[in-house]
């Protein structure tokens, strides 16, 4: 964070992350696994007066930080579970939840954790979104881990636009993914208020891209074949 400027993001990924208003542009329910310093729904409550937010946070060390440090401030429309993203994401299937959004930025120390990259996984993070639903999710652009994760998204996801600027921003939702001339149109509902935090459009779009640029033929990661610390080593 920029103290002198605080609602300016600084890092690439967070900006194409909210990349996600394109596909959905009125996301009324969001959930976001991985808290972080909290930027992403701190930016999301600013933009959207109508907005209710989930964010799940494993280390209440980290929510202390991002309250103490990063101006985050939960609140009725922004709560914050102390949990393990996945076991939130069973307890939710359990009470039938429906998420218009569902971010997922969560890391631990080396690399996003090993359960929470699987297809079963996935497959429960889809059956929480609404029909039309958006996932975004931040993963890294160069690792041994990139066509493994490639076509265990596909797997669940079908196509999915693949966003690469130091990190690697996915796409992807449960129905019919909208095409680039839909995307464009909804990029310009929250223009005006996307620049305030350092988004522009003609810089994000040009990003969007679907193509298949990883090995079809890499082994999708499950529950029982998910060896990411591994596979991610240089």
């Amino acid at each position: 964070m920029d103290m002198k400027h605080p609602d300016h993001f600084e890092l690439n990924y967070t900006r194409m992350m909210l990349g996600a208003l394109y596909l959905k542009p009125q996301p009324r329910s969001v959930l976001v696994i991985g808290l972080g310093g909290g930027t992403l729904p701190r930016a999301l409550v600013r933009l959207l007066p109508d907005v209710s937010i989930d964010s799940v946070e494993i280390d209440p060390a980290v929510v202390r930080v991002a309250e103490k440090y990063f101006d985050f401030s939960p609140s009725e429309r922004s709560r914050v579970a102390e949990q393990d993203g996945r076991v939130f994401v069973k307890r939710a299937i359990r009470e039938r939840r429906r998420y218009d959004l569902i971010m997922l930025d969560a890391f631990d120390h080396e690399y996003i954790p090993e359960h929470l990259l699987t297809q079963e996984f996935l497959r429960e993070v889809k059956s929480l979104l609404a029909p039309d639903g958006v996932l975004a999710a931040n993963t890294f652009s160069s690792s041994r881990l990139y066509s493994h994760e490639s076509v265990t998204y596909a797997s669940v996801f079908g196509t999915f636009y693949n966003l690469k600027r130091e990190n690697r921003v996915i796409f992807a939702t449960n129905g019919t993914l909208p095409d680039l001339p839909t995307i464009a149109t909804n990029s310009r509902i929250h223009e005006a208020k996307l620049r305030t935090f350092g988004i522009e459009t003609e810089t994000l779009l040009p990003l969007f891209s679907t193509r298949a640029d990883w090995n079809a033929k890499a082994r999708v990661l499950t529950d029982q074949y998910s060896p990411a610390n591994l596979l991610n080593l240089e």
